[in-house]
């Protein structure tokens, strides 16, 4: 969760079945600073016109924030509000890690999470994942007045989503919030009993916003493969039969927190992690704590959030060209 227990993409994730030329004139190398304010967990999508959209988490006077881009490098904040309105699930507060995918029939379906209304075994975090929709990527985004998914039992839901797979299919990735009930030390869950802080993966209809059956456990914590107290921020794209799930780990607020990715030959999996921070605190310049990476559906470019500066006050968003080849995934 890229908040601790107040909150922690897609991953945001993107690019549902816009065509891979969008990829094709992309030639930033490396990673670099995309936007000089506070704008964490960005997801983005690209439009048939060229134009980027990304959806970042509640700040600057707006419970979703929407930034453009006319080339991916150089980006503007939009004066514009992206959920003008709240579910009636929902209290009008804590809106995270918006992700925004274009479903079959053209409208914008966005993922999110908040507060919910109904409290759960922890009365300061009860967060779950909404939607809503719009018929133009930058909204107004129409929220649907019942949850997704909440989990609050097992420490609520966030971090979702969106997925739409090779043969249509549309599915959310989304954390578990375990820590959010856990018994303290980093990230509230360094103290044992140690609590689950699991990826699942939930199939959808094809209105992208109703389940389908139940949702499947794809990949959770270890300490054995250098994960912190959590994963979290997950975001998926398939390249070349491969699915690279990115995601991050350690706690949000601290340094060690960075990005990494598994790897399957299936949806559903088994993911095999690569253990090493895909992005890590000094892999550029002024870089402290890569996390909330969304990556495209093309598979050469993504954008991630750090702190701005040493002072670890705000998270700025950055941007990275990015090689998905052989199962292996490398920051180009």
């Amino acid at each position: 969760m890229r908040f601790l227990t107040s909150r922690s993409t897609l991953v945001a994730l993107v690019l549902p079945f816009i065509p891979a030329v969008l990829g094709s004139p992309y030639k930033r190398s490396g990673s670099y600073l995309a936007l000089d304010t506070d704008f964490p967990d960005p997801g983005f999508i690209g439009t048939l016109d060229g134009k980027w959209y990304a959806f970042g988490t509640q700040g600057n006077g707006k419970r979703v924030q929407i930034a453009e881009s006319n080339d991916f490098t150089t980006w503007s904040l939009l004066d514009t509000e992206g959920l003008p309105t709240v579910g009636a699930w929902e209290e009008d507060a804590l809106h995270y890690a918006p992700d925004v995918i274009q479903r079959g029939d053209g409208k914008y379906v966005m993922y999110y999470c908040a507060n919910s209304k109904q409290v759960g075994p922890n009365k300061d975090d009860h967060h779950c994942v909404g939607t809503a929709l719009a018929d133009h990527p930058a909204g107004p985004y129409v929220p649907n007045d019942k949850a997704l998914v909440c989990d609050l039992d097992k420490g609520g839901a966030i971090d979702a989503a969106g997925f739409r797979d090779k043969d249509g299919t549309n599915y959310v990735l989304y954390k578990v919030n375990g820590n959010s009930i856990g018994h303290g030390g980093d990230c509230n869950n360094g103290v044992d009993p140690l609590v689950p802080t699991p990826i699942m993966l939930q199939k959808l209809a094809d209105d992208a916003v109703t389940p389908v059956g139940d949702p499947v456990q794809v990949l959770d914590r270890n300490t054995a493969d250098g994960d912190g107290p959590l994963v979290e921020a997950p975001s998926l794209v398939l390249a070349d039969d491969t699915y690279y799930l990115f995601y991050s780990t350690h706690c949000y607020n601290e340094k060690t927190y960075d990005t990494r990715y598994a790897t399957a030959s299936s949806i559903t999996g088994p993911y095999t992690k690569n253990n090493e921070g895909f992005l890590k605190t000094g892999d550029s310049p002024n870089l402290i704590a890569p996390g909330g990476a969304t990556v495209c559906g093309c598979g050469d470019r993504m954008l991630f959030h750090g702190w701005c500066d040493k002072s670890m006050k705000q998270r700025c968003m950055y941007g990275a060209s990015v090689s998905l080849k052989g199962g292996k995934a490398a920051i180009v």
